[in-house]
């Protein structure tokens, strides 16, 4: 069975309140429409670094996005982990400012996780920056997972 490591902005979109913005309402209803359909059959898991970004905010937007995360397995930050965070942000890939993200993309890559799945284009799902995160992944010994979106997911459960 595939397995995906969801990243914070899936559970903040999921729980957010309706946007007024036509994307994000789409977005928001493509993720509520994956993760209560079943999210694409896949086995997911988080980390600790999810669970405290998602924790920060509003009381109750953190209480209902981290209810929503409360059945998923964390995946430990391990030394080699943090060692590929370290890499992604020291080659420049991931901006220092963003160091959280190079921390999701390590945990997936070095737990050997499928799918990141994320609505983090900037420093997650970049497809310019894709190709030298892939490197940086594969020189540190592991592979990087698939980067996308829920939306995306949602396209092949169509196909069934």
């Amino acid at each position: 069975m595939a397995t995906a490591y969801i990243e914070t902005t899936v559970p903040s979109y999921y729980v957010a309140r309706p946007s007024d913005s036509l994307i994000q309402a789409a977005r928001q209803a493509s993720t509520r429409e994956w993760w209560d359909g079943g999210c694409s059959g896949f086995t997911l898991f988080t980390s600790l670094e999810t669970l405290e970004e998602a924790g920060q905010g509003e009381r109750e937007m953190a209480d209902a996005r981290l209810d929503l995360l409360k059945l998923v397995p964390l995946l430990a930050v391990t030394d080699d982990v943090v060692a590929l965070a370290v890499k992604l942000v020291s080659e420049q890939i991931v901006p220092a400012k963003a160091a959280s993200d190079s921390i999701h993309i390590a945990v997936a890559s070095v737990h050997r996780i499928d799918y990141l799945v994320t609505w983090n284009f900037k420093h997650i799902a970049n497809p310019f920056l894709r190709a030298r995160m892939r490197r940086a992944v594969a020189d540190a010994g592991f592979s990087l997972p698939v980067l996308c979106s829920p939306e995306e997911l949602l396209q092949n459960d169509e196909d069934d």
